[in-house]
Formats: structure tokens, C-alpha cells, sequence
């Protein structure tokens, strides 16, 4: 059996190879948002974000199946190139693109229901990094159980009228847009009643207020809305049918949560921290036991990655459904982020207590950070409880869980 690429990915290879050389120790002269971002390196060439995505799209390295016209690559989707071009940047430490809510969850779902109209005012911009979104699902009473919600949207004219308060609102503080679900039909069932518009966050009537989570950062935002006026074009899909759409919008953020290939990025920085490590005069990554803890989660990237790539075949396929396999990867793959940067804390010992401002941390603190980020996204996105009752019900065919007369 030959499991060579062949001549054109041979070559993909070598291209993508001699891109990663040339931007070898790239550094942003801005911040990012993300804190799951990469910061780049030292020593190299500097750009902005910004800049830096429209050279990965250019290339055809991100949004490579994106139309031309809406700011994207316009090229086919090929498995064999994704997976070169996510293991070289991975090898080569080269910066990946931005994501976001915007890029890996509005975009596609613009892509799939937006009018024309919609694609070409939203989708450019966000892919550049230029037009950042939050996402305005969770209420204080309507989280795990989302079709509760109870922000209203009165149609008065040609605009919506918008009232009410959302939580947990993430980026809130820095978007110039949200991507909200409100309560347009009050007399329907539920989950009938509800649209999804589209929503300027510097509209007359918005107040953020940010919330300090475990990370000591203000990750999340209390967003209240008090007689919020945009135009009644401001809706993807159709007037009361808004579930559809945030169920698309949901599958995309499930897929997009803990990235496999991020993921392996993450070890190759764990092993080099454990080859700088000592205990007893050795090196970390000599110890077994941490050496056995190391391979456990290489074995576990290294089956992430497989299942990605199996999603990805999946979307080439008309029909098929992939909703499961990205519940799949949102649960394993944030329980195994949290797992990771967890060893890495132990593997810096006292150090690795450590937080924010002390002179002696390392790599600024990145592994501490996100150790407690992924522990809240256990829970966001869906918690682990709610996915793996998904994946039992649904994809096992297991009984569902019995309910309590009168609870």
C-alpha cells in the first residue's frame, strides 16, 4: 500500500515549508482578544493581526474554501492540504489565524443561511480580523435550557425594538457586534418563538458590564439591552424560526472550542518545557512518570486529530451529519486542554503556582491562564454533563434521563 501524498502535496509541503521559514519568529504589534491566540515569536518580521490574516487567506492557508467574494481564499476544500498546512505551522511554531465567534461560528453560518445582502456586509470583515462579534444566547434564567429565553424584540415599523439582558456574553466589551437570539413571537411554543438578529453594538440603549471570572480577567459580560432599534433586515432565516439557525451557530461553536492541531501546538511547548525542567538533576521529560502523563495526552491529541480530519471528511459529503462528532470533540477536547495545561503546571512545580504579575513566570504566565480558561469551558459551549447525555441519547440510543413528576 502506498500512504505517500504524491508529487502536488509533496510540493504543497515544500511551499508551505519555505512560508513558514520566511515568517519564522513573527511577533504582533498588537494584543489579542484571545487569550487562546498565538503571540508569535521574537527576533522576526512584525505585523499587525490584522495583516497577518489577510497574508493566511492570500495564501490560501485559512478561510480556503471561503468564496473570493466574501473575503475568503475561493479555492476547493482538500483534506490532505489542511492537514499539511495545520502540521507544519505546528512544527514550525508559525502563528495561526484568528478565530473567534465571529470567524469560526457566525461566518459558516452566514455562509449557509445569510441573504446576499448579509454575506457581503458581514462576512469580509470579520474574516480580516477587522469586525469582532460576541454571541447573545445565555440569560440569567435561560442557560443549559437556552429556549427559555425571555429578551423581547417587538417589530415596530421597519425596525426591531429590543429589550432584555444577556449574560456570559463573552468579547462583549470589545465587539462591534452580536449575533443575538430574542423572543419575536411570544404566543408560540418556545422554541417557535424565538429570531436571530444581528445586532451593532454601539446601538443607542446597549450597556456592558463586564464580569471578572476565575482567570481574573473580565472573560464574560452582563449585556442589557433598554429599547435596542435596528433594522428589520437584521435577521438570519425567517421571523420566529431563530432555533434552526442558533442550533447551525452552536455546532459550529462546538467544533471550534479546543482545536486538535492548537492542541498539538500545546504539547510541542509542553515538551520543550519539560526538556528545560529538572528534578534531580534530569530533565522532566525523562522521569517516567511524567514522561507516561506526556504520552497519554500525545495518544489523546493524536486520536483528536484523526477525528477531526474524519469531520472534515464528513463535510465534503453532502447529507452528512456531523452535529455528534463535533459534541465528540468540544467534550474530549476541552477536558483534555484543561488536562495538558494542568501537567504543565505541575511539571514548573512551585513556579507553576504562580499568577499574573511575579517576575519568575514563564512563557507570561500562558500555562497558568489557560489551565483555568478551559476549566470554564468545560462548562460554556454546552457543559460536559449536557454533551455527554447528547451523545448518549442520540448517538448510543441510550433512554433518556427519567424526569421527576412535579420538578
Amino acid at each position: 500500500m502506498d500512504l505517500e501524498y504524491g508529487p502536488e502535496y509533496q510540493d504543497f509541503t515544500k511551499e508551505v515549508q519555505n512560508f513558514c521559514k520566511k515568517y519564522k519568529g513573527l511577533s504582533f504589534t498588537d494584543r489579542s482578544n484571545n487569550p487562546l491566540g498565538s503571540s508569535g515569536g521574537s527576533g522576526g518580521p512584525k505585523m499587525s493581526r490584522s495583516e497577518w490574516q489577510k497574508i493566511l487567506i492570500e495564501k490560501g492557508y485559512f478561510a480556503r474554501s471561503v468564496p473570493k467574494e466574501y473575503g475568503g481564499y475561493g479555492g476547493e476544500a482538500d483534506i490532505l492540504k489542511s492537514r499539511i498546512i495545520a502540521a507544519e505551522f505546528s512544527k514550525a511554531k508559525t502563528p495561526v489565524a484568528m478565530g473567534g465567534q465571529g470567524i469560526d461560528m457566525l461566518v459558516p453560518t452566514l455562509l449557509e443561511m445569510g441573504t446576499e445582502e448579509q454575506k457581503q456586509a458581514f462576512i469580509k470583515s470579520t474574516l480580516h480580523g477587522e469586525m469582532i462579534w460576541c454571541q447573545g444566547y445565555s440569560e440569567p434564567n435561560a442557560g443549559s435550557d437556552l429556549a427559555s429565553l425571555q429578551t423581547k424584540g417587538e417589530l415596530v415599523g421597519d425596525e426591531w425594538v429590543i429589550n432584555g439582558q444577556k449574560i456570559w456574553t463573552s468579547t462583549a466589551q470589545y465587539s462591534q457586534m452580536c449575533f443575538c437570539l430574542v423572543r419575536t413571537e411570544p404566543n408560540a411554543p418556545k422554541h417557535a418563538g424565538i429570531s436571530y438578529l444581528l445586532i451593532p453594538m454601539d446601538t443607542p440603549g446597549i450597556e456592558v458590564r463586564p464580569l471578572v471570572d476565575m482567570t481574573l480577567k473580565a472573560g464574560f459580560n452582563e449585556v442589557f439591552f433598554t429599547d435596542v432599534k435596528i433594522p428589520a433586515s437584521n435577521i438570519v432565516g425567517k421571523r420566529g424560526e431563530g432555533w434552526a439557525v442558533a442550533n447551525a451557530t452552536l455546532g459550529h461553536e462546538r467544533g471550534s472550542l479546543a482545536p486538535p492541531d492548537a492542541t498539538m501546538n500545546r504539547v510541542n511547548m509542553l515538551m520543550h518545557l519539560m526538556k528545560e525542567e529538572t528534578l534531580d538533576e534530569k530533565p522532566l521529560i525523562e522521569h517516567p512518570i511524567y514522561r507516561d502523563r506526556l504520552m497519554q495526552i500525545q495518544g489523546k491529541v493524536l486520536a483528536q486529530q484523526s477525528h477531526a480530519l474524519r469531520l472534515l471528511s464528513a463535510k465534503l459529503n453532502p447529507g452528512a451529519d456531523v452535529k455528534l462528532g463535533k459534541m465528540i470533540q468540544k467534550l474530549t477536547g476541552t477536558e483534555l486542554r484543561h488536562e495538558l495545561e494542568g501537567l504543565a503546571i505541575d511539571v514548573m512545580g512551585e513556579i507553576g503556582t504562580l499568577y499574573e504579575d511575579s517576575p519568575h513566570l514563564k512563557n507570561e504566565g500562558t500555562w497558568q491562564f489557560i489551565y483555568m480558561y478551559f476549566l470554564g469551558l468545560i462548562i460554556g459551549g454546552g457543559t460536559s454533563q449536557i454533551q455527554k447525555n447528547i451523545i448518549a441519547e442520540r448517538g448510543l440510543g441510550l433512554p433518556k434521563e427519567p424526569k421527576i413528576e412535579g420538578a
